[in-house]
């Protein structure tokens, strides 16, 4: 494939990436207004709302094999959100999707046999125990964040695995329906945590940029460049998340990453990018 053909792709996936951190960011500042799980729900809900509408789930038959696959999908994906959420009460963003990434880097990696991929185990393995708190020095990274992040990411390889299963002779439709799914799992965690809060009408155009930013627009994006790009170069540039999720951090939240916790990101990122490229293996992109 020749670079001019590759670039615009490429350059859709990264801004979607973007989106998705930006949006992150954005939420967090919903927590102190609704908590993690109104903000789960309020951007779940939306997302769901507008992937409906523009891609029309109900002219689409789904057999009761799909039917469960897309269920197992939603509800993995909304665990995902319920957790990375909480998370991200207790550790900076980047911490948080670092962490997080293990969980597809556990499935990337399952099943490794060479001895390069055992590298990337260690490595991976290295980093992780970089992120955790040892220490008193170690700022803003709260044990219960770390376990939380893990939830998400275990739920993330769910995601994927689910997600592979649903998608088969699918469409966009299964990614609105799964988005469903997912709100109305969250839904009664955002009641419980935020009540009629929820219903504010000041807190909608907050709710709604993290709904598009986060999940309507990188996904757009991620179907308008996935027909056209390697698998194993979609990959490589979902590595990047931690680092673009720690810039935005910085930027819009004032979040600040110590040098050790950095070194831990990078390992992991390193880590993800290695198996990528040895390790070939179709993923669906992920929507957290």
């Amino acid at each position: 494939m020749r670079s001019s053909t590759i670039l615009v792709p490429v350059l859709l996936v990264t801004l979607g990436m973007v989106f998705t951190q930006t949006g992150a960011s954005f939420a967090k500042m919903l927590f102190p207004l609704v908590g993690a799980g109104g903000a789960t729900a309020l951007r779940l809900t939306l997302a769901a709302l507008v992937l409906i509408v523009v891609f029309r789930p109900w002219r689409h038959r789904l057999g009761r094999a799909q039917w469960r696959a897309v269920l197992l999908y939603g509800a993995a994906m909304g665990a995902m959100n319920l957790f990375f959420y909480a998370a991200l009460e207790h550790i900076p963003l980047g911490i948080a999707v670092a962490l997080e990434f293990t969980g597809p880097l556990a499935v990337a990696l399952f099943g490794a046999r060479k001895p390069l991929d055992v590298f990337w185990i260690i490595l991976a393995v290295g980093g992780f125990a970089l992120l955790l708190p040892w220490t008193q020095t170690s700022g803003d990274i709260a044990p219960m964040g770390v376990v939380l992040a893990l939830c998400a990411g275990a739920c993330w390889a769910g995601y994927i695995v689910f997600g592979q299963r649903a998608g088969t002779g699918g469409g966009p439709h299964i990614a609105a329906l799964g988005v469903g799914t997912a709100a109305l799992i969250a839904l009664p965690f955002g009641v419980a945590t935020a009540g009629t809060t929820l219903l504010d009408p000041a807190l909608l155009p907050l709710g709604l940029a993290v709904a598009l930013l986060s999940s309507a627009i990188p996904y757009a994006l991620d179907m308008a460049a996935l027909p056209h790009i390697p698998s194993r170069l979609f990959g490589i540039l979902m590595s990047g998340q931690p680092a673009l999720a720690a810039l935005s951090g910085l930027v819009i939240l004032h979040e600040t990453i110590g040098s050790i916790q950095l070194l831990g990101m990078g390992a992991i990122m390193l880590a993800s990018i290695g198996a990528t490229l040895t390790i070939a293996r179709q993923t669906p992109p992920p929507v957290a």
